[in-house]
């Protein structure tokens, strides 16, 4: 090949690589004597400004007056001697009208080489174009900041969740509705602390690194604080620094701040959040409820032009007083007769059943009646509602109600479905607090680890006296993705919280999404077969089969296998896929390698949901999907070591002439445990490890329902099951939750998803063979 040959190559590759040529353009700046990493600059004017003032100006017109601004360049387009950009900055998109006659020919040149992203300071006359456009004829302009990373293509935009949650910065760019919510939320948080203030509130800062877990019930995230040699805790909640105000007289308290909770994640749920706790001296609910209408309200009017607000298609009215009703109340409106705190359980029991829900012996009536509000009327609740009178059982911490200690004087606000606040009549007895802490050691002492810790300094601050009062607590963000109609905490949170991502020293541990996988254990909601470690369940009456614990593939075993499935490619979008063994004989062999009902139940199951998901992402091939499903633990009961699994799978199938597409797709589901193999890259292989551990954990909830079937399971309770970690212990969290992200949706997302598709499947278990 020539040397002329090989310039040419050359050329052409740096040319294809927009982020070589932005790098080139910066070398040439600097060999220039241009720095392309501006100074400070005075902007004169914005764009909703301008808008304003040349309101009237009429197209074609021209004006001396002269702007200054700075911003992004999001469009350009190049007409020879005249040039015309899109420049956005912080109140919206204004055009750039560049002429050589009135820049020169060196700095029309100079600006010519500008890219999509650059930040650039103008200066100029502004005027309306002949099609009506507002515009800056520019006259001097400065390059701010070069842009060496080219933005997502302007169409298709960064639509991708992940990246988009993961590069907010991107998202902010190229999106102006995802920039919109957070400019909203700036705005709700400085309404309600105004509306605080105007209320006679002081705004206090309390610890965020605290000795001892109080004021909720949630697990902590643990730290060390090196100079005192002291474990510490990031706060659950700001509750007792803030009432120990009250015992030192400030008598009108409140908190923004952050929380943390080292618990799951979901459309709601995030472990660090934001929350408004605040407390009044010789207030109660009525007052609390006051407050808590006013600072929605004033949150409300700081975004929103009416009191009716449409969330996710509903709409809901916050206009008006709110209404507020009992528990028990709205429990009788839904199962259709009168029930109470004094209805009997077995009444209760009969209800239960009739609903197909869940009960345990050892509720009471108060814990009953709850379950029922928690299933079945919460998210009945559209229009804002407090939902008072609480049963004592579920209100540990509240104070007892006077007329009837059976209840508490505690209330919620609910709106479309949905927990907003929480506020109750506070405990002020010290005798009373300190055996409720007591109550809650013992708890811990049984394994509780969202138990609450004594806090003997708390104790002694009540002892001092501290007046009755009201207090409250309001979650930040779910007020926020209310008021901007956002379907999750994530749309609203600039930077939540992601798994680490790929381009790290972990490079083998992940997969080719940019999602890094969490090695764990693969695991199945089930009896365990002689010689496996199992793990007993005391909630289902079953047990989950776990891995032996032998070793786990780490990334240096990784690096030294040269794996033949990760030489073999991916199914891609368009193929034509052909298993290389029927659906019977497929099922016939999983008969001859399990006995066990259940991983032959599992696989059909796994069967139904590959063929649902197919049906939608590529119907041409259901029935290759399907096969996949029924032999993807093949060789589980006869192999349960996590390095052997779908390896000997692979050993089984080939002599058969399978397709090793259809093995590597097998494989793919338990790379979390063994690296050797390959990650989940097509879509296919993506359903099959998010179906896996998700399934199994649906089925244990529903066999301990007592219809023992999917069809009347809902969300809500596969939540609470998940949440539960000592239910179904071995059905991994962890690959539940990644395998969400690898569908790029929410667990809530997910999981209704994978819901509807087993009850759509479930009378149609055993309808795939050919007979």
């Amino acid at each position: 090949m020539s040397k002329e040959t090989l310039v040419q190559e050359e050329t052409a590759r740096i040319e294809d690589d927009p982020r070589t040529v932005r790098l080139a353009k910066r070398a040439e700046l600097y060999t220039a004597g241009e720095d392309p990493y501006g100074h400070a600059f005075t902007v004169t004017h914005h764009v909703d400004e301008l808008e304003a003032k040349y309101a009237n100006l009429a197209a074609g017109e021209r004006t001396e007056d002269v702007v200054a601004m700075a911003g992004r360049i999001m469009a350009i387009r190049n007409q020879g001697k005249i040039m015309f950009m899109v420049l956005r900055e912080r109140e919206g998109d204004i055009q750039l009208f560049c002429r050589v006659n009135e820049l020169g020919d060196e700095a029309f040149s100079r600006m010519t080489n500008f890219d999509l992203g650059d930040w650039i300071a103008v200066t100029g006359t502004i005027l309306r174009t002949k099609r009506g456009e507002l515009s800056v004829a520019v006259t001097s302009f400065e390059l701010m900041s070069k842009s060496i990373r080219p933005l997502p293509e302007k169409f298709h935009g960064l639509t991708d969740k992940e990246t988009r949650y993961r590069q907010r910065y991107v998202d902010l760019v190229v999106n102006p509705q995802v920039k919109q919510v957070f400019i909203n939320r700036s705005k709700i948080i400085s309404a309600c602390r105004t509306y605080m203030a105007q209320e006679g509130y002081y705004e206090a800062e309390t610890p965020i690194l605290q000795e001892i877990m109080g004021g909720a019930n949630a697990k902590p995230f643990i730290t060390h604080f090196n100079a005192l040699n002291q474990e510490c805790y990031l706060r659950i909640a700001t509750e007792l620094h803030l009432k120990r105000l009250l015992v030192g007289g400030m008598d009108r308290v409140y908190e923004i701040g952050r929380i943390f909770r080292n618990e799951g994640m979901d459309l709601t749920h995030n472990p660090e959040f934001t929350t408004m706790e605040a407390y009044c001296a010789f207030s109660d609910l009525a007052g609390m409820k006051q407050l808590c209408e006013g600072f929605v309200k004033a949150g409300l009017h700081a975004v929103c032009d009416s009191e009716i607000i449409t969330y996710q298609g509903t709409s809901i009215d916050l206009s008006g007083e709110w209404r507020s009703v009992s528990m028990a109340e709205l429990v009788s409106e839904v199962v259709g007769e009168t029930v109470d705190i004094d209805t009997p359980p077995e009444t209760y029991h009969l209800i239960f059943d009739r609903f197909g829900l869940e009960w345990k012996q050892d509720w009471g009536s108060g814990k009953l009646m709850f379950e029922l509000y928690d299933e079945l009327c919460e998210r009945t609740l559209v229009n804002p509602t407090f939902v008072c009178d609480y049963p004592v059982e579920v209100s540990p911490l509240a104070k007892r109600k006077p007329k009837d200690p059976r209840l508490t004087d505690r209330f919620e606000l609910v709106i479309a479905g949905h927990e907003y606040a929480n506020a109750f009549t506070e405990l002020n007895d010290p005798v009373d607090q300190e055996s409720r802490f007591a109550a809650q050691m013992e708890a811990k002492r049984h394994g509780d680890e969202e138990a609450m810790e004594y806090d003997t300094d708390y104790v002694r601050a009540l002892e001092y006296g501290m007046p009755p009062a009201g207090g409250i607590g309001i979650g930040i963000d779910r007020l926020v993705m209310l008021l901007t109609d956002s379907v999750s905490i994530r749309d609203v949170l600039l930077f939540p919280h992601m798994r680490p991502e790929r381009n790290t020293q972990r490079s083998a541990a992940i997969d080719g999404e940019g999602v890094m996988s969490t090695a764990g254990e693969k695991t199945t909601a089930t009896a365990a077969p002689e010689g496996d470690v199992s793990l007993p369940d005391s909630a289902t009456g079953t047990t989950c089969a776990t891995k032996p614990t032998t070793e786990a593939a780490t990334v240096s075993d990784v690096e030294a296998i040269d794996s033949p499935w990760k030489k073999v490619p991916a199914p891609q979008p368009g193929d034509q896929l052909d298993a290389g063994i029927s659906r019977d004989k497929a099922f016939e062999l999983l008969k001859e390698h399990n006995k066990d009902a259940f991983h032959i139940e599992h696989g059909q199951t796994l069967e139904g949901l590959m063929r649902y998901y197919a049906a939608q992402f590529d119907p041409d091939n259901i029935e290759f999907w399907g096969i996949v499903g029924l032999l993807h633990d093949l060789d589980w009961e006869e192999y349960p070591d996590g390095n052997d699994h779908t390896v000997k799978t692979a050993e089984m199938l080939l002599p058969l002439g399978v397709n090793p597409q259809l093995v590597r797709a097998i494989q793919t589901h338990n790379f979390d445990w063994n690296k050797a193999l390959p990650a989940p890259e097509a879509k296919m292989e993506k359903v099959l490890f998010a179906c896996d551990e998700l399934s199994g954990l649906i089925d244990a909830c529903v066999m301990v329902r007592p219809s023992r079937s999917v069809q009347d399971f809902s969300l809500k309770s596969l939540k609470k099951k998940f949440k539960t970690k000592s239910f179904a212990a071995g059905c991994d969290r962890d690959q539940i939750t990644h395998g969400a992200e690898l569908m790029e949706m929410d667990l809530d997302e997910w999981f209704t998803s994978v819901i509807a598709a087993m009850k759509e499947i479930d009378p149609n278990k055993d309808s795939f063979s050919a007979e």
